[in-house]
């Protein structure tokens, strides 16, 4: 026969049973036994149909005629570019948060990771309304280009080499590696021997 002990007993661990079903039912319980979840209080959880309907933004494909502003938004904005991923995005942001704007197509090159195809992928979904801080070429007797460091914006302002030669080298420094001599210049599409020879007093390889 149960004693009072028993019943007491019994009705305690009753009453802790029911406590703990109290508790996952209103969601305080993060499903780890004997774990509370903490959320401060007036902190609203994320819609369901918020999020999605920002995933849904940010996927969508580019509309026909419409342009980004690169000098302007956010990673998750430029990944929507054609050939931006959320790394390109990021590594976009930090180097215009480091540099200033781009301001043009031509100096947006200089993010690691851009090269001639990317530019030829985004140049119709693209804009630019920023103002570049651009670099000049050294200027004065004896002012050299490096041609293993210098930028496309500097690069194109030596003589017979344009914003598309200027990209060139830039590109086939990235896929090459550095120019030991003047003439590896030669490996460049649209560079020849008489650009080489004209640029030979402007340029070095440091």
């Amino acid at each position: 026969m149960a004693t009072a002990d028993d019943r007491h007993g019994a009705l305690l661990l009753l009453g802790l049973a029911l406590a703990g079903a109290i508790v996952r039912i209103i969601g305080l319980g993060s499903g780890s036994p004997g774990e509370v979840g903490y959320r401060p209080a007036g902190e609203e959880r994320p819609r369901r149909d918020s999020v999605a309907a920002a995933a849904e933004r940010l996927t969508r494909p580019l509309a026909a005629g419409e342009r980004i502003d690169v000098d302007v938004v956010g990673a998750d904005e430029l990944a929507r570019l054609p050939r931006i991923g959320p790394a390109l995005a990021a590594r976009i942001v930090e180097d215009r948060r480091a540099r200033g704007a781009f301001g043009s197509l031509e100096e947006f090159d200089r993010v690691s990771g851009i090269g001639r195809a990317v530019l030829e992928a985004i140049e119709p979904h693209a804009m630019f309304s920023g103002r570049a801080r651009r670099p000049r070429a050294p200027q004065g007797p004896g002012a050299k280009v490096s041609l293993n460091t210098a930028s496309a914006v500097v690069l194109e302002q030596l003589p017979g080499v344009g914003p598309a030669r200027a990209r060139a080298i830039v590109e086939d420094r990235r896929r090459n590696g550095r120019y030991q001599v003047i003439e590896d210049l030669g490996r460049v599409p649209g560079i020849g021997p008489a650009t080489i020879e004209r640029l030979r007093g402007m340029v070095n390889l440091r």
